[in-house]
């Protein structure tokens, strides 16, 4: 079984999980952090999917969301989103999805995307172009800025005012000079990209299973992905890294190109 047919398999049966419990489910704050959510279809996706990668590949390592980092010594390690937009999916908002991605020394090398409630799956291996439902996707070729739709994922930093109200300077010169701003903050944004629907989509404040799944998708539909200030990211030492804070800034090369000019701007 070839990593895209894993990949297909098992979010498929994610997708299957997930719209079962959608708009039926109640969510608990985690401790750690007001911002996110947790629910009992978070942990049951993840179970179903570090179970299915340790009966196909017992030798690689796993990232998940709740279960944390099991190091079994390999080059390659899964990262797991169990559902990306959590809130969006407590909340019976449609605007959520499930991530699942290959890392081989450190380098995206495979992912997928299920958006259940639209029936869309994004698959891709680097270096074979990413499809949607089995057809082949690709960012915009739109050109100027001022013309697209533009995603942003912004949390609240109660304890720290003021990197909002910076993070907001930037936003501000971002929305001023695209067509509208979109921001369900989850898996939806990115895919939104992968299809060409969005120009870009941007965020400060992620963890690497929002982004290793994403990050392959997104280039191999033809797109820029790297840190919200245009360098390369680096997933090297993935499972000591589940705590991190990862940005990012993707989207089609000339859009992120201008925004990389917004965001170095003052």
């Amino acid at each position: 079984m070839s990593f895209g047919d894993f990949i297909e398999k098992n979010l498929l049966d994610a997708g299957r999980i997930s719209r079962e419990s959608f708009g039926g489910v109640g969510s608990t704050v985690k401790k750690e952090d007001p911002n996110q959510v947790l629910t009992e279809t978070d942990l049951k996706i993840g179970a179903a999917l570090i179970a299915a990668i340790t009966s196909t590949y017992p030798g690689h390592n796993i990232i998940d969301e709740e279960a944390g980092s099991i190091d079994r010594g390999s080059d390659y390690t899964w990262v797991i989103d169990p559902i990306d937009g959590t809130s969006n999916f407590a909340n019976a908002v449609p605007t959520y999805g499930t991530l699942l991605g290959l890392l081989y020394e450190g380098v995206p090398v495979a992912g997928g995307m299920i958006l259940p409630f639209f029936h869309d799956l994004y698959l891709a291996e680097r270096g074979h172009g990413t499809r949607r439902n089995g057809q082949p996707v690709h960012v915009t070729r739109e050109t100027a800025l001022m013309n697209v739709l533009v995603g942003y994922g912004i949390d609240s930093r109660s304890k720290q005012p003021g990197q909002t109200r910076d993070e907001l300077q930037t936003l501000g010169r971002i929305v001023n000079a695209i067509r509208n701003l979109r921001t369900s903050n989850s898996a939806f944004d990115a895919a939104m990209v992968i299809d060409g629907r969005y120009g870009a989509c941007l965020n400060q404040q992620s963890k690497i299973w929002d982004n290793v799944a994403q990050h392959v998708l997104i280039e191999e539909a033809g797109g820029l992905y790297t840190d919200f200030f245009g360098q390369p990211i680096d997933y090297r030492h993935a499972l000591q890294r589940a705590g991190d804070t990862f940005t990012w800034c993707a989207g089609a090369p000339t859009i992120h190109q201008q925004l990389q000019q917004l965001i170095h701007s003052r």
